[in-house]
């Protein structure tokens, strides 16, 4: 569920979909890195998406944390 949210919102940030060939576009995809979130629920294993030209930056979670607590 998490991993959607971050492949949706960088979808956002290139206006376009994975693969997907518009004008509008503003970045392209390149890959993913890995990245661990420990929560109440244990530990949960996150694909960040990655940009040609920009840095993800989500507001989902924060660049540098690790640990989050869910209500």
């Amino acid at each position: 569920m998490l991993n959607d949210m971050l492949d949706k919102e960088a979808q956002e940030l290139c206006n376009a979909a994975r693969y997907e060939r518009t004008e509008g576009r503003k970045d392209s995809r390149a890959g993913y890195y890995k990245r661990k979130l420990h929560s109440v629920a244990g530990e949960v294993e996150l694909k960040v998406p990655k940009l040609r030209h920009a840095t993800f930056e989500t507001a989902i979670i924060e660049r540098y944390r690790r640990k989050r607590i869910f209500c």
